[in-house]
């Protein structure tokens, strides 16, 4: 299906140190239009700096990124102009606190001249009714369960029209009990057909929805493939080990 689809994300030969840490040692991946592509891995295997490379939250030691067909590691780049067709989701949220859900939902389009105040307000109510959450259009974070900050925050993502969604562990701070209904907005936006890169330990939602799992392990991509390859009939020993713990 990928082939020819639009390339959304190339990376070759990216690295990334913090000091003389080698966090990514060599990741080269493509990512096409409408892929699901979930990465898995243990803690410390450098899943939540890859995703954090490809909008350049981090900056890239060596290597090529290239995201909707710029160059984020070129230092000419306006990398706000990048990231604009980049969604992020993070684990804890990130909602700007002093201001209620409609606030944050338009802070972003109408700051970036995207849209003007009504224009935003309008599609904040459509993108909060598809998250389940037009009735919270003046509360405050402090007043929603962490379920619902996390699907406001995929709403908030989703106001600028990104190209493509990063998820980084989104269901990770949240109760059991509140996970299912972040997993559903994020079926439903991989089933409108969004290219979508998500760090998550939820195996259930990568065996449903990914096309392709990455497995990572010491900054390294051990393996990938489908769902059924890599979680069902993984072939590296790390990642039989892993799985073996997680399944």
């Amino acid at each position: 299906m990928a082939e020819n689809k639009e390339l959304r994300i190339h990376v070759e030969h990216l690295k990334k140190s913090f000091g003389t840490l080698e966090v990514l040692k060599d990741i080269s991946t493509d990512i096409h239009e409408g892929e699901v592509v979930v990465v898995l891995g243990p803690s410390g295997s450098g899943k939540s700096t890859f995703l954090r490379c490809l909008n350049r939250l981090e900056d890239i030691t060596a290597g090529t990124v290239i995201v909707n067909g710029n160059d984020i590691t070129d230092k000419h780049t306006d990398i706000n102009k990048a990231r604009e067709n980049v969604g992020m989701v993070f684990q804890h949220f990130n909602l700007f606190n002093n201001m209620d859900v409609l606030g944050n939902m338009m802070l972003a389009p109408v700051e970036l001249k995207k849209a003007s105040k009504e224009q935003a307000k309008e599609k904040a109510v459509e993108l909060l009714t598809r998250v389940g959450m037009q009735d919270k259009l003046h509360a405050y974070p402090a007043q929603l369960s962490g379920g619902q900050k996390q699907r406001v925050a995929i709403a908030r993502a989703l106001a600028m029209n990104p190209k493509i969604m990063l998820f980084d562990e989104p269901t990770s701070a949240l109760d059991p009990e509140m996970v299912g209904e972040v997993l559903a907005v994020m079926k439903q936006l991989a089933s409108e057909g969004m290219t979508m890169v998500v760090v998550t330990h939820e195996i259930g939602f990568a065996r449903e929805v990914a096309n392709r799992v990455i497995f990572m392990e010491n900054g390294y991509i051990v393996e990938e493939g489908t769902p059924s390859e890599v979680i069902d009939n993984p072939k590296e020993a790390r990642t039989i080990d892993f799985l073996s713990k997680v399944l």
